[in-house]
């Protein structure tokens, strides 16, 4: 009996065992179908972009002509609306969850306001690009301006923000909290001198996320009517402009036409690339930096 149960243990060991090495492979085999996919696009961008990336095209305006047309104009559209959307999301997001993590309670209002701003994650940017539409460039009257579209994209990467800085409140040990108090501090003097520089590298890998997102968001964009038009460079948030992924966007349609603005469209691929691995290589510095101070 003792030999039939032994024999049975093991069996369902080896089973076990072959389960788990079929499993492990087969998420192995997702991982490196995942980065062949990602090498092959690489390859493919960085290969059609040989002989049009260049600092002509780096530094010149958008033409009709392909052989001399170039980004700075989408470049610095791109960097006013980061400028834009990386205050205001920092400074609304995080006073929201704030807000609702120390202030708010368990009420019924709180748990309304959670469940929307988790639904709000999930919608599509597009249905977002609509409200900018609506609110800011029609009723609010600012046009196809640098202004509108940094506020539509706040609104469509505020919840990201909003959940990542709760979590990274949440994690703040309590017995921290409560020797503040115990020591006469405030709740105001705790949260300020506690609470954020604890969670603030949460709160700054939030700010990454929201970013890399806003900074490739096409569909936002072109609901609200930014041309891909001769337009000059902006210089104030109230100036129309157009951005890197909109540039993108329409000179890979215009490329049906015109072979050539193909390559510029893999070449402005790899500028928008480069641009988001330096903006969350800094970020990461910084957030590693006050991960080691607090």
């Amino acid at each position: 009996m003792l030999d039939m149960q032994s024999l049975s243990i093991q069996n369902r060991m080896k089973q076990r065992l072959y389960l788990n090495a079929v499993i492990k492979k087969l998420f192995a085999a997702s991982t490196l179908v995942g980065l062949i996919v990602l090498a092959v696009l690489l390859y493919r961008v960085v290969r059609d972009s040989i002989g049009w990336l260049n600092w002509s095209f780096l530094t010149s305006t958008l033409s009709g002509d392909p052989s001399i047309a170039g980004i700075i104009g989408a470049i610095a559209g791109t960097f006013w609306l980061m400028a834009i959307v990386g205050p205001f999301t920092m400074i609304i997001g995080v006073s929201t969850a704030i807000y609702l993590e120390l202030y708010a309670g368990k009420s019924f209002f709180s748990r309304l306001l959670q469940t929307n701003i988790a639904n709000l994650a999930g919608v599509p940017s597009i249905v977002f690009g609509l409200l900018g539409l609506t609110l800011f460039v029609r009723l609010m009257g600012m046009g196809s301006s640098v202004l509108a579209g940094g506020l539509t994209l706040s609104l469509l990467v505020l919840p990201i923000v909003i959940v990542s800085s709760q979590e990274a409140i949440r994690s703040v040990p309590g017995d921290i909290i409560e020797a503040s108090y115990g020591m006469g501090a405030g709740k105001w003097q705790t949260i300020q001198r506690i609470v954020l520089p604890a969670a603030l590298p949460g709160i700054l890998t939030g700010m990454i996320l929201s970013l890399s997102r806003a900074i490739g968001e096409t569909a936002p964009l072109i609901a609200l009517g930014i041309p891909a038009l001769l337009i000059p460079v902006p210089s104030s948030p109230m100036d129309s402009f157009t951005a890197l992924p909109v540039q993108i966007y329409y000179w890979t349609i215009d490329a049906v036409l015109t072979a050539d603005y193909f390559y510029l469209a893999s070449a402005t691929i790899v500028v928008l690339l480069l641009i988001l691995l330096l903006l969350n290589s800094a970020a990461v510095i910084i957030r590693n930096k006050f991960d080691r101070r607090y």
